[in-house]
């Protein structure tokens, strides 16, 4: 069993028409992301079925990483640009080991 550490998956829905718009900025976190302390996966997914259904799954050293994370210039960056492009407000839930 795994000890420590938290997991993230968080659920975007695009609005119609700006799934390309917001797949791309999305994906511009994701190497900056890699690259923090504390980030052990941090992998975006498109749904194959969906365009507009996209989903991060994480895995954080502990909560204080991914509150770091929460407050970077590229993450502050994003979550300011994707507003507009969005179906409804992210669903983030974060995950312990059992």
């Amino acid at each position: 069993m795994a000890t420590g550490g938290v997991w993230v998956v968080v659920h975007v829905r695009a609005a119609k028409g700006k799934e390309k718009a917001l797949g791309s900025a999305l994906a511009s976190v994701v190497e900056p992301t890699r690259r923090e302390p504390g980030c052990v996966s941090y992998d975006l997914r498109a749904n194959v079925a969906d365009p507009s259904d996209f989903v991060f799954l994480e895995q954080w050293t502990g909560e204080a990483a991914l509150d770091a994370h929460m407050k970077t210039p590229h993450v502050t960056a994003c979550l300011a640009a994707i507003g507009p492009l969005l179906a409804g407000p992210p669903d983030i839930r974060r995950y312990r080991p059992v």
